[in-house]
């Protein structure tokens, strides 16, 4: 089977995010670790999603679509909030009474990007590339999805050269962020069941 084109990777992805919006909202308000568990994956989705459109998409569709260059431009402001929201989801607890309205903004700009893309964007990319040339895009962006940071930092750079050296650096880091959260909410855990259980 052959491996998907740049537009099919990227459609996939909107669905992924999609269904992770759809999950969120349907484990109820007093899902809390659920909640948290699903807005740390749509956070870790979209980090990689814009990193993929800035470092691939963007620069080609700006050099090959006829006047692309004011839509790459707002697309990069809609990712530029998208990030921003994300930052703020990632610090905040899931029993703020914000954080549902947060990701509740979060989705609504997404589902506003997503729809110009695809009604947009997209089918002008179609026009504008061979077969070959999606096929090779699609590599790019799989190429691209390995180093893109899975935390959103949005105030690093969002367009080559300065993305690449952002994500390079980013990635590691964002690893190790998650990796000692994990150990941290583990030891907090582990404290709360002492003290619940010596409180018997």
């Amino acid at each position: 089977m052959a491996a998907q084109d740049g537009i099919a990777l990227l459609k996939e992805d909107h669905r992924v995010v999609k269904k992770l919006f759809k999950d969120f909202f349907a484990a109820g308000d007093r899902a809390h670790a659920t909640r948290r568990r699903i807005a740390d994956k749509i956070i870790t989705e979209l980090s990689i999603h814009a990193t993929i459109e800035e470092m691939v998409l963007y620069p080609r569709a700006r050099a090959a679509v006829p006047k692309a260059e004011d839509d790459v431009l707002e697309a990069l402001e809609e990712h530029h909030i998208v990030k921003t929201t994300c930052a703020e989801l990632e610090r905040t607890n899931p029993r703020d009474e914000r954080f549902t309205a947060k990701m509740t903004v979060l989705m609504e700009n997404v589902n506003h990007h997503v729809e110009e893309e695809e009604s947009e964007l997209f089918p002008r990319l179609r026009k504008a590339f061979s077969r070959e040339e999606l096929r090779t895009m699609g590599d790019d962006m799989r190429a691209a999805k390995v180093v893109a940071p899975t935390r959103p930092h949005p105030h690093a750079p969002d367009e080559p050269p300065g993305i690449i050296g952002a994500a390079v650096v980013s990635a590691p880091m964002d690893a190790a962020v998650k990796t000692v959260g994990a150990a941290v909410r583990r030891g907090r855990k582990a404290v709360a069941g002492a003290v619940d259980g010596g409180s018997g």
